[in-house]
């Protein structure tokens, strides 16, 4: 008989002992592959939105970052010097506030976050739902023109032809600007919306209006696309154009927020997981110890039949490979399951873009997931290979007879 087929009968002498084993490696696998689906997943999503939004080069203030972004001066100028470069798609110009929305004969104000945007084409920072995308011109005198998500509509009541009056309150003060009526002319899911937020996308000079100025020129971030294969060679050229201001590719854009934002996740995955592997192994080397414990007397039965020591541990090594195994398996589908549920409960957090996934399945995750408990399995069944191959066999059998 093979150890493979010697070690699948001892298992199936002890049934409930080894759905047991199965079900405990089952469980341990499964937050496994649930944590290393959290080391990456929020890159992985992260890094997706980034590409649909369609820029790969981010301009900012000299001393900003990503997520504290001081407005730029004479903004239009470099967007226009930068749409002249070869190379380059599409230039756009992005301004963030926040404000207070009021409906007419509805109570309270909604706080809101408000963007101007000199990009009027859907399909960027934003899906149209329903309704018009924004106006590449404004009419001067005329409301500002809003595209607002589909929660703000939902919970104010708004349609494309609402009215929506705006307060927004000048920086550095105490009080607020004069209400501004605006113009709801669609509804859009926007990318980067969190789930606790509402969001309002308005053209610059909207933008302007609401804080009762003419459109200045300033803008707090440039957003760039270029053609395929040419994005270095317009890094470069716009790194030229302004040198005091930080231009950020999208991998450059990905490691700042590695970095910072993603780093407590990233950690919380490696203890967990650590701790996880520590489990299964002490698992699996307790159960095989116990099982070789329980037969010694046939272990040393065996040996003293001319059973060489490396069918021995060969046999040991295959039950070990078959609880890991069926564990192991029965672990994807049910992580997969639990990381549905972690992740809708993860993505209620404050600030968290809506779209924004913790957990990202990936097909290296299933490669990485079967080496680190096939690793953890083969470490765990040292011992009792250790065992069964050293102990002597003229006093096991001795024992064993006189027990």
């Amino acid at each position: 008989m093979t150890a493979w087929g010697l070690a699948w009968r001892t298992i199936a002498r002890s049934p409930a002992r080894s759905v047991l084993a199965v079900a405990g490696v089952t469980v341990i696998g499964a937050l496994l592959f649930n944590m290393l689906l959290l080391s990456r997943g929020l890159l992985v999503s992260f890094r997706d939105l980034l590409d649909a939004a369609g820029f790969d080069i981010r301009v900012i203030a000299g001393q900003g970052s990503m997520v504290h972004r001081p407005p730029i001066a004479d903004a239009s100028s470099l967007a226009d010097a930068i749409a002249r470069l070869p190379g380059v798609q599409r230039v756009t110009l992005v301004r963030t506030d926040s404000a207070e929305a009021i409906v007419p004969d509805r109570p309270g104000p909604a706080g809101i976050s408000l963007i101007g945007t000199t990009d009027a084409a859907a399909g960027s920072m934003w899906t149209m739902v329903t309704g018009s995308p924004l106006p590449a011109v404004t009419a001067p005198g005329g409301p500002p023109p809003l595209l607002v998500s589909p929660r703000l509509a939902s919970e104010l009541g708004l349609e494309p032809g609402s009215p929506l009056k705006l307060r927004l309150f000048a920086a550095g003060s105490a009080s607020a600007l004069p209400l501004v009526t605006a113009r709801v002319v669609g509804i859009g899911a926007f990318a980067f919306e969190a789930s606790d937020d509402y969001t309002v996308a308005t053209t610059m000079e909207g933008f302007a209006a609401a804080h009762g100025a003419a459109f200045d020129g300033v803008a707090e971030m440039v957003l760039v696309s270029s053609r395929r294969g040419e994005g270095p060679a317009v890094f470069a050229a716009i790194a030229r154009l302004r040198p005091d201001l930080r231009v950020l590719s999208n991998d450059q854009v990905m490691e700042q927020f590695n970095e910072n934002a993603f780093s407590y996740f990233r950690q919380i995955s490696a203890v967990l997981s650590s701790m996880t592997l520590a489990f299964a192994f002490l698992l699996i080397a307790t159960l095989l110890t116990m099982s070789v414990n329980q037969r010694l007397g046939e272990v040393a039965a065996l040996r003293a039949l001319g059973f060489p020591r490396r069918r021995i541990a060969a046999n040991l090594l295959w039950e070990s490979t078959l609880l890991v195994g069926v564990g192991g398996a029965a672990a994807l589908p049910v992580g997969g399951l639990l990381a549905v549920v972690l992740d809708r409960i993860l993505r209620q957090m404050p600030g968290v873009p809506a779209r924004l996934h913790f957990f990202v399945f990936e097909p290296r995750t299933v490669l990485v997931h079967a080496a680190l408990l096939c690793a953890t399995g083969a470490l765990a069944a040292v011992y009792p290979i250790w065992l069964a191959t050293r102990l002597p066999i003229a006093e096991t059998l001795r024992r064993e007879i006189l027990s």
